[in-house]
Order: C-alpha cells, then structure tokens, then sequence
C-alpha cells in the first residue's frame, strides 16, 4: 500500500486535532472504570504470546518453509477455538513475475447465525526491507511482527475468547495471504500489486451472496503510541462503521489510540472487500502528518517493537464492538 498526501492545510488540521484528542489523562492501557463492558476481557499477553508464535516461523514470505508451517499453526489455533476453516487457495503471479500459491484461512464462528460481522488481516511477511534506514538491508527479510503478526494475534485472542461466550452476531475472520509482496511506488491505478490475496477472494468468493452487517481489517495494530486515523476509503464507503468503532474505542478509554482524524486515500485490502459490496474499515497505525508505523518495512518491525497496551486497546475495541451488536429481525 503507498500512501497518498493530503493538502499541507489539511495534514495541519488533522496534527491539532490529534493533540486535542490526546489530552493528558486520556487511559491508553486499560477500560474507563465507569464503562461496563460487555465484551470478554481481550487478554493482551495473550495476544503477544500470538504473535511471537508467527515469528518464531521466521518471515512467512509467500512460497517458503516458514510460510507453510505458519500456514497450518494458523489453521490449527482457528480450529481449536471451535472455528469452521477453510483455506482458499489459487495460483497468482507477483510484480516481480514469480508464481505462488497464496492462501486465505478463513475460519467461521457461529455459522448458525445469519447477521454476521467480518475481521480480516494479512498474515504474510513483506520479503523484503526496502524501507530500511540501511541501504544495506534492503534486500533482506524482516520479522513482519507488526505489519502482519499483530493483526493476526489480535484475530486469534478475539477466537479465543469468542468460543467462552457466545456474541449475539456470528463472526468470520479471513486472514489474507500475499498483500505486502507490492511493488515499491506502485503507480498502477488501485496499486494493484498490492493486497493480492483481497483481490483474488473478492473474484473468487468461496459463498455466493456472502454479505455480513460490514467488515474491519487490521493492519500494523501492535506499535507503541499507534494512532489510528480515519482513512478516506474508509470514510468513502463505510462512514457508519467508521464512526461506531472509533466512538466505542473512546468511550471504552482508548481515545488515545482511536484518534478522531481524517487521513488520505489508503489503498489496502478494506478497498477490494468495499468492492465486493460489503462495507469495510481500515484500522492501521497512519497519519498523513507522519506516515506509516515507524518501523514499516525496516528490520525493527521486530517482536521487541510490539507493544501489549496497543494490542489491548484494538482487541478490546473489536469484541466491545462485536459483542454491542444486536440481531435485527
């Protein structure tokens, strides 16, 4: 995914109303004593403890041995929360010109139930570093524990606790395969070279008519001091969703986190799902004033880069969510 600027005006506004909306006080760690949840308590060590699984496969580059293994731990932790999995495969060509067989583990809790609300992330490592400070290591692979494991990890706590007690709405995660293997610059309308495996599942959706209440994809959600901005796909196709997530992340004590500022044109795997009809947010660690999670594609995307007070503050959001909602007949 490549950024896209917005005016200097603009970016100047969205940095006030960052500072506004972090005023001191604001609670970054845990729920607002007044707020009753409704939602399980999303257990952060947990969730770390996830994420350090993924990257102890090493980088989960599409076509490897770590790709594969990582493949069937993440099949194997769906199912033993009670989920129903299936893994989407089909063959498809990186920029570079290289063939893969990409693969989507989607996993379904509570099939029963006919409204349904959908979590995705991408769970492949970037094979390389192009980012880095170091010219050096620019051909190198990099951990991936945020920009991959985090949303990951999030994914498979929210599972977790989703198989202790029981939403009203059933819940679907899809974790995308070959999203971050793009071309760097890629100026090709939609960036197409990018969020792969998004794109293959919206021409090839495994359940015809599928249409849940609406979709949130997480990306880069395990950094310290994230803020996550309000990106302009986001509040294109789904300003409803937009608006219910960051105001249950504020009243539940994460306002910090969940800032309420406007951000450029984001292209990434919330776009293809959008195209499917299905309306869908993006929950990722950007501004436009400072760009992507400061380790983005460098060799310190590292698990000693995650931060458990960030992956709380997006879990909790997310069940809160979840759990808030009501079936409508």
């Amino acid at each position: 995914m490549i950024k896209k600027y917005l005016p200097l005006a603009l970016i100047a506004l969205a940095v006030l109303a960052a500072c506004n909306n972090n005023k001191p006080g604001a609670t970054t760690d845990q729920p607002a004593q007044e707020v009753k949840l409704v939602s399980p308590d999303f257990n952060a060590d947990s969730a770390l403890a996830y994420t350090k699984a993924q990257v102890d496969f090493g980088p989960r580059i599409p076509s490897t041995k770590a790709h594969a293994a990582c493949a069937d731990y993440l099949v194997k932790q769906f199912k033993s929360f009670g989920g129903q999995v299936f893994v989407q495969e089909g063959a498809t060509k990186t920029y570079d010109g290289k063939s893969h067989q990409l693969k989507n583990i989607i996993a379904a809790f509570y099939p029963e139930k006919k409204q349904r609300v959908l979590i995705t992330a991408h769970w492949d490592a970037r094979p390389f570093s192009d980012q880095d400070p170091d010219a050096n290591m620019h051909d190198k692979p990099f951990d991936a524990a945020n920009d991959g494991a985090s949303g990951v990890a999030v994914m498979l706590e929210m599972a977790r606790q989703l198989q202790q007690k029981q939403p009203n709405v059933g819940v679907d995660f899809i974790l995308w395969d070959i999203e971050d293997y793009g071309k760097a610059n890629d100026e090709s309308v939609n960036e197409t070279t990018w969020c792969l495996g998004s794109q293959y599942w919206v021409k090839n959706q495994p359940v015809k008519g599928y249409k849940p209440l609406y979709a949130i994809n997480l990306d880069m959600v395990g950094g310290s001091n994230a803020q996550f901005t309000q990106d302009e796909v986001s509040r294109k196709y789904a300003p409803q969703i937009v608006k219910k997530v960051w105001d249950i992340g504020n009243e539940i004590g994460y306002s910090a986190y969940f800032v309420n500022v406007p951000s450029g044109n984001l292209i990434d795997d919330h776009f293809w799902v959008n195209q499917a009809g299905i309306p869908c947010i993006d929950v990722i660690h950007y501004s436009d004033a400072t760009g992507f999670y400061m380790n983005w594609h460098t060799q310190l995307d590292n698990l000693n880069n995650i931060d458990k007070n960030t992956l709380k503050a997006v879990g909790q959001t997310m069940l809160e969510t979840i759990y808030r909602e009501q079936p409508v007949s």
